[in-house]
């Protein structure tokens, strides 16, 4: 139990003796005053006029404890004007993360990024945020506000995947920033709702910015300061904060690591300049758990608490996240008020931020008015189209690297051998901040090879996925007298995790050894090899091996990991075809990355590597093949428009399947500061067998701009258009194919600062 929370619960419990023990409230507004006593509370008035009247009666001291209430115990209770208390600490990247009780558990960011379905990351977050408010509606009625009860979710992390070794990558939508906007903007509207009135549960893009390693190796990231220069910062690491914004989120979240020698958290010039006074931003900033109190104490950034708190909160941050601290740093403001460090209205003026958030999701309103209120735990949390959504995003996750025809399985096998630390840890297999799930709808990928007959022989192999301790014998003595091999390798929250990076691309501990003994053992057997994975591993001696069959890609599926591994394997039912595609570049040698601790994007992702990856962005095979034709497409573009084309498509196979269309454009000009290759649009699009579909596409005109040296830029010229399954260009290539067309910029245009 931290600090922070005793401390909360101490301010708390002053109320509220036996909050968590009773009913108490549940009745706390109607013991302080009654409904419309205060203009807060007339429902019939505007927002922005309901929040000024909230805080022009709240005390600088009240406002003090609740600016500092960002995480561990609830804001307090403000009883004499009816205020309840409030928990700003919850998690819902994929699920209801950590709150009590159970909620059907998605795949890990990662893995939803590699179904390249912007709709697939609307419905989760949708469905996420359905199971989070029916709960919360449950825990409010048993007065229940400790951590992961509440709505506003600290979700979604839309880093910039820019390292495999980096411990966090697990919770990233990958290495490309418009792709990573897109997924942020569909989150956003996922999470937060429809309704024109009240939003759902309030989402908080995180962390900004330029936050993608290291954990702790070689440095800890409570003390890395990125130096990183301007064009990166706009090209790669703030576009898809700009899309999530724009998408409406009511809340940014920040990093621990300083940006060019400034503490992200006490960073005017990204939390004002570019957030607010650029993007128009208008909801509030949160800390990342005691970066405030690390700015002070790692970054020395100031002399004390007080002044610590008046940098952070001039610079634009509106809520502490104190992350256990006995005193939170802005538990200083009133000091700091009295000081003239801060100006009192600026104190108000940034609470209001963070009450008008409160308001929007109905606290203030009559329940009825509501209709958030009224959904019913029972009837949503982990429900049956839940339960076939996890399933169904499980599926569209799995990237097929390799398969020689092995895939999909024709016949019944008598035995086959299953080995490897990752076939039963269900554990493992959900990755980081997720979803307490009912244990009866969580299968393993050795149960989903269960279902491919009745004689399997299983051994781990290793004590855990660490795999310390290897028994290479009995690896050997099940992969003897089989038909198939699997072997069932990877990572989980134990090897790559927040807070735990990997040294390296290299399998943990003697993972390797459990395929090395399998290919000597069983040298004619045919293996298939499944990875579960946030990042790439060093799979380059085995990926041209051929007794190695097939590998699959799995990332990180939670619970519906072995009922989808089984249908992927039979294609025994619509939506079973592999269509999913890497959303990062999948190096073929260590020597190919940069370090970690180098923040320019040269050499990283595939907008600026060099050389030939293993497996290039974008890529991942089907069983069946697909033919790209009658590219059409505008050939002149006015600087500042759009680009609309249109592609048909076909489907060869005789089964349907989905496809992943990806549009790229490029630069012809090689001295301006370009990218090689940019993706421009993608979608997932589904395919009857021997049918032909057209798909619409746009371009928007911030594609095509470069970042300049005082705002982005569309420059006269010409550009390449690329539209396909695949990048253009790649030694490794899936087999369909890519059109690629020339088009003309008409004229020049500044399109200022986004």
């Amino acid at each position: 139990m931290t600090s922070t929370w005793l401390y909360g619960t101490a301010l708390l419990c002053m109320v509220f003796p036996t909050a968590h023990q009773s009913n108490s409230f549940r009745s706390w507004r109607s013991q302080s005053i009654t409904k419309g006593d205060y203009p807060f509370l007339n429902a019939s008035l505007p927002w922005a006029e309901r929040v000024d009247d909230l805080v022009a009666r709240l005390t600088l001291e009240e406002i003090q404890v609740q600016l500092s209430s960002g995480g561990g115990a609830p804001a307090p209770a403000i009883p004499r004007l009816g205020i309840g208390p409030y928990q700003w600490f919850s998690n819902c990247g994929r699920g209801d993360v950590g709150a009590p009780g159970n909620a059907t558990a998605f795949p890990q960011a990662i893995g939803l990024a590699a179904a390249f379905s912007p709709d697939l990351r609307f419905r989760v977050a949708q469905a996420t945020s359905i199971e989070q408010r029916a709960k919360h509606n449950d825990f409010v009625k048993q007065g229940l506000y400790s951590v992961h009860t509440g709505l506003s979710c600290f979700s979604p992390n839309i880093d910039l995947l820019r390292d495999p070794r980096w411990g966090r990558n697990q919770e990233t939508p990958g290495e490309d920033p418009y792709m990573s906007g897109v997924h942020a903007q569909q989150f956003v509207r996922g999470i937060q709702g429809d309704h024109p009135r009240y939003v759902r549960v309030s989402a908080a893009c995180k962390h900004f910015t330029a936050y993608g390693g290291p954990e702790n190796i070689p440095v800890s990231r409570k003390s890395f300061n990125a130096e990183v220069s301007m064009r990166d910062l706009r090209m790669s690491f703030l576009p898809q904060y700009r899309m999530c914004v724009e998408a409406g989120t009511y809340s940014i979240y920040t990093t621990f690591n300083a940006i060019n020698g400034v503490p992200a958290v006490g960073n005017k010039w990204l939390l004002t300049d570019v957030l607010r006074n650029e993007w128009n931003f208008t909801g509030y900033v949160s800390s990342e758990s005691g970066a405030i109190e690390n700015a002070l104490k790692s970054f020395h950034y100031a002399n004390n608490t007080v002044d610590i708190a008046a940098v952070c909160f001039n610079a634009g941050c509106n809520l502490d996240f104190p992350g256990g601290e006995k005193h939170p740093a802005y538990m200083s403001l009133v000091d700091a008020v009295k000081q003239g460090k801060v100006k009192e209205s600026f104190v108000r003026e940034q609470a209001k931020a963070l009450f008008n958030t409160r308001m929007r999701l109905g606290e203030f309103d009559p329940p009825e008015m509501n209709p958030y209120t009224q959904i019913d735990p029972e009837a949503v949390v982990e429900s049956a189209e839940h339960q076939a959504l996890a399933l169904e995003a499980t599926l569209k996750s799995f990237v097929l690297l390799k398969n020689d025809g092995v895939l999909p399985f024709s016949k019944p096998w008598d035995t086959i051998g299953v080995v490897g630390p990752m076939a039963n840890d269900t554990h493992q297999l959900t990755g980081d901040y997720s979803a307490n799930t009912d244990p009866s709808y969580v299968t393993s990928p050795l149960d989903g090879l269960r279902k491919l007959t009745s004689v399997v022989q299983f051994a781990s192999g290793c004590d855990s996925n660490v795999c310390n301790n290897y028994n290479s014998a009995a690896v050997r003595n099940t992969v003897t007298g089989t038909q198939v091999n699997f072997v069932v390798l990877g990572t989980g929250q134990s090897i790559e995790a927040e807070g735990h990076d990997r040294p390296d691309m290299e399998f943990a501990g003697h993972q390797k050894q459990v395929l090395l003994d399998t290919l000597e053992t069983a040298p004619n057997t045919p293996l298939v090899l499944l990875l579960y994975s946030a990042s790439p591993v060093n799979i380059t001696t085995f990926a041209d091996d051929p007794r190695v069959r097939a590998i699959v890609q799995g990332f990180l599926p939670a619970q519906a990991a072995g009922t989808a591994l089984t249908h992927l394997l039979l294609n025994d039912l619509p939506g079973a075809v592999p269509a999913g595609r890497l959303p990062y570049t999948w190096p073929a040698l260590a020597s190919q990355i940069p370090p970690m601790v180098n923040y320019s994007m040269a050499g990283r992702t595939y907008r600026y590597f060099q050389g030939d990856p293993l497996y290039p962005f974008g890529y991942g095979l089907s069983y069946v093949t697909f033919t790209y034709l009658g590219l059409r497409y505008d050939k002149v573009v006015q600087a500042g428009h759009n680009m609309t084309g249109a592609v048909s498509l076909t489907n060869h196979g005789h089964v349907e399947a989905d496809e992943a269309v990806q549009v790229y454009i490029s630069w012809t000009d090689k001295l301006l500061p370009a990218p090689k290759l940019q993706l421009a649009w993608f979608d997932r699009v589904t395919i009857k067998s021997r049918d032909t579909i057209h798909v619409n596409f746009t371009v928007d005109a911030r594609q095509m701009a470069l970042w300049f040296y005082d705002g982005w830029e569309v420059r006269a010229g010409d550009m390449m258009l690329y539209v396909g399954g695949q990048q253009p260009n790649q030694k490794r290539q899936v087999p369909s194919n890519v059109i690629a067309g020339r088009f003309t910029i008409q004229g020049s245009m500044y399109m200022g600062k986004y």
